[in-house]
């Protein structure tokens, strides 16, 4: 069934495929591409005089004191509830991650009888409104190599909330 001739008319097919492919590439090329688009000046400039030629400006929204002296606790309590699946509000008791009563100016790493990942103590001190809004952006990012696979809560003013909840707490 499969002599020498059959075996040299498919590979004849098979050259003649590749062939037709590898023309069709180069007739593309050279229709879409021989016009040097790009290569020539640009035939009619309309000058704007409007125009940005500075660096750009990334507005980063206000900030993190004026966003934090308008929180709002009960919007805060709502978000806690994400938390909750992995933190506890009372003293001591710790989940997966470490008890948050209190933590709003805690030194870090500092929760009692919880093992600590490392990463945070490098990183800060204490647990100021500031800090905790960093991390709450993005846990990854300010502490890398850290436990918490959260992440992070985009809206500043979510995180507001969240930390005068948590700073509500404890008086």
């Amino acid at each position: 069934m499969f002599d020498t001739m059959t075996m040299t008319k498919v590979l004849g097919a098979f050259c003649g495929t590749l062939l037709v492919f590898m023309l069709g590439g180069w007739a593309a090329e050279t229709i879409y591409h021989a016009g040097g688009h790009g290569d020539h000046e640009q035939a009619y400039v309309i000058p704007v005089e409007s125009a940005v030629t500075g660096d750009v400006v990334i507005d980063t929204g206000p900030p993190f004191e004026d966003v934090y002296a308008l929180a709002d606790i009960s919007a805060g309590e709502g978000l806690w509830r994400a938390c909750s699946a992995c933190h506890k509000l009372e003293a001591g008791q710790n989940g997966t991650g470490p008890y948050l009563y209190g933590v709003v100016g805690r030194d870090v790493g500092t929760a009692v009888d919880f093992g600590y990942s490392g990463a945070l103590a490098s990183v800060n001190d204490v647990w100021s409104p500031e800090e905790l809004n960093a991390f709450l952006e993005n846990p990854k990012g300010y502490a890398p190599g850290t436990a918490m696979s959260y992440n992070g809560m985009r809206k500043i003013e979510d995180r507001a909330d969240l930390i005068a909840y948590l700073d509500s707490l404890d008086d």
